[in-house]
Formats: C-alpha cells, structure tokens, sequence
C-alpha cells in the first residue's frame, strides 16, 4: 500500500481530545496512538487524566502504561515505537489516529529528528568556565565562526543552547547544522498524514475545565495515587521525570509537607493552566490544520473534525 494514512489529532490539555476519538470510531476503523508524555508511565492514571479501562477496551490503544514511573523515556524512543504501532495498525487495515498534547512528539512526527552525540561532562565544564570568563555575547561569536548556520538561529543570551551547539562541533568537527543534516530521522514522511490541531481561542473555557478537572481528579483520589506510587516504588523521588508532570510535582511537594492542602490545588490548576497556554501556543505555530469552536461544543468539535478526516481519506 502506497503512503498509508495517518491522522494526528493534537490538541492542549482539557479540550476534549479522547472523547472526539472514541466518538470516532463509531465511524471509523481507528486505533488509537498515544502521543502523551504522562500515559506512558505505569499507574499514572488519575493525574494523567488516562483513559479508564473500560474506554480503552472500546479501541486498541498503544503507547500506554509502557514504562515504570521510575524509567525515563526519549524523543527518539517515542519515535521508534510511534512508527512500529502505526505500521503495525496499517497491516491490520485500520487507520491510525495519533492523539495527545506532548508537543514535542507531535514535532518530531512532522519534521523528524537528528541524532547528536551524547553529552561529554569534561567538554560541558570547560565550555562553562568559557561562558564565566566571557559571557554569552561572546561565545555566541564562537559559535558564529564554528557555524554560522546555527548561530543565526540562536538568541545571543540563550547560554544552554549555544553551550550545547559548540559542544556539538567540538566533538564533531563539524558545524552542528552539518550533523544534524547528516544524521537526520524522518518521522511520518513515508506516510500520508493529516494533522489538526485543536487550538481554542476561549482561553477562559479552557482555564474552567482545568480547574473542574483538577478538583475532579482530587475527588478521585489523586493524592492517594501519589501514595501508591511512593509505596510501590520506594526509589521513586520528585526528580524523576513522572513525577515531574503538571500535578504529580504539586500533589509531591503537598505530600512533602513543602505546601498547604489550598496552596497545591492552586499551584496544581496554575501549572496545568501554562502548560495548555504553552501547548496552544506551540500548536499554532507548527504546520497543522488549526480546528477552532469558540464554545468547545463536543458535538461541533467533533464533526468538524470527521468531516476533514472522511474528506481527506476520499481522496
């Protein structure tokens, strides 16, 4: 089969995304692809807002409960395993729908992603005692005359990228831009794909669902899932990255006594509020095709949507 089809469906937190794609495949034969830095961790499930068991044994989901709270997980692995579940779902003849609000997934299914080497902590300290003695300006000068191309892409003040694009043609001899050309990784390019994006312009909507949802989640038990998590992993801390996700970090720190009952549910909904800002943000700047109800009225969302799939599957 030539260009097999894809749909990724993106969207930012709280808008609706899972229940459009189980609505859709009472049309559809889809299987859904998790495309959420939170689902893939085990026993995540309140906070992460995961789909229940009983939805999931509606659709075959992939990518969730792939990995302990205490594993961490790369843009690169997502990568490999998003390609092998979406050709897997090919081969069966259904349709893949890739659904989430990790954005950086989301851009390296579209744009693909370039393998540099791995960080040398002797080089990095060495660049660091550069930036001291020389500050930011200066070494985004080096940069410039290591590569050009890079240089220009990159703020003057932004100290950690200009440290890491020189530490990547030190080690390279190359410039950073050549390497990344070099060792570049296609995403989706073998496949068709149509990706929407739902980028709400009612910030104050989005910012009541948050807050409905947060207390929800905390009505469900969100903080004995936290003592779950601490129980049946005894290594786990604050520094892993799951318990890094929005709410998880609130719902620690709470646990820690670091903060107050009232002050976690308002740092809970605040930071669940930036990441939707971010990921909104984010979505409208990518080459996606922008899906937009003031209201967010399920029913409009969602035959917005069928209509632009069915359509872009008949041709």
């Amino acid at each position: 089969m030539n260009n097999p089809k894809v749909i990724l469906l993106a969207g930012p937190t709280a808008v609706g995304k899972t229940n459009i794609a189980l609505d859709l495949a009472s049309k559809l034969p889809i299987e859904i692809v998790n495309v959420d830095s939170a689902l893939i961790y085990k026993y995540l499930d309140i906070g992460s807002a995961k789909p229940s068991h009983s939805e999931m044994s509606r659709i075959p989901h992939h990518l969730i409960d792939i990995i302990s709270p205490l594993e961490n997980y790369s843009v690169m692995q997502f990568l490999n395993d998003c390609k092998s579940a979406v050709a897997d779902i090919i081969s069966r003849g259904n349709l893949p729908i890739l659904v989430g609000g990790t954005m950086m997934y989301y851009n390296v299914l579209i744009n693909g992603i370039s393998l540099l080497p791995e960080a040398d902590h002797e080089l990095r300290s060495i660049i660091e005692k550069e930036f001291i003695k020389d500050g930011s300006i200066a070494m985004h000068a080096k940069l410039h005359a290591l590569d050009p191309i890079t240089a220009n892409k990159i703020n003057p003040n932004d100290k950690q990228r200009i440290g890491r694009a020189i530490e990547v043609c030190l080690l390279t001899g190359k410039p950073k831009s050549l390497v990344e050309k070099e060792n570049h990784i296609d995403g989706l390019a073998s496949n068709s794909y149509l990706s929407l994006a739902i980028s709400p312009s009612n910030r104050e909507l989005i910012h009541e669902r948050i807050n409905k949802r947060f207390d929800m989640m905390l009505e469900n038990g969100f903080i004995d899932e936290v003592l779950n998590l601490q129980k049946i992993y005894p290594d786990l801390t604050s520094n892993h990255n799951s318990m890094r996700c929005v709410g998880y970090r609130q719902v620690w720190d709470y646990l820690s006594g670091n903060t107050l009952y009232s002050e976690m549910v308002e740092q809970g909904k605040a930071a669940t509020r930036q990441l939707a800002k971010r990921q909104i943000t984010w979505l409208r700047s990518m080459d996606m095709l922008q899906v937009d109800d003031y209201n967010l009225d399920h029913e409009n969302l969602y035959l917005n949507i069928y209509n632009k799939i069915r359509k872009f599957l008949e041709n």
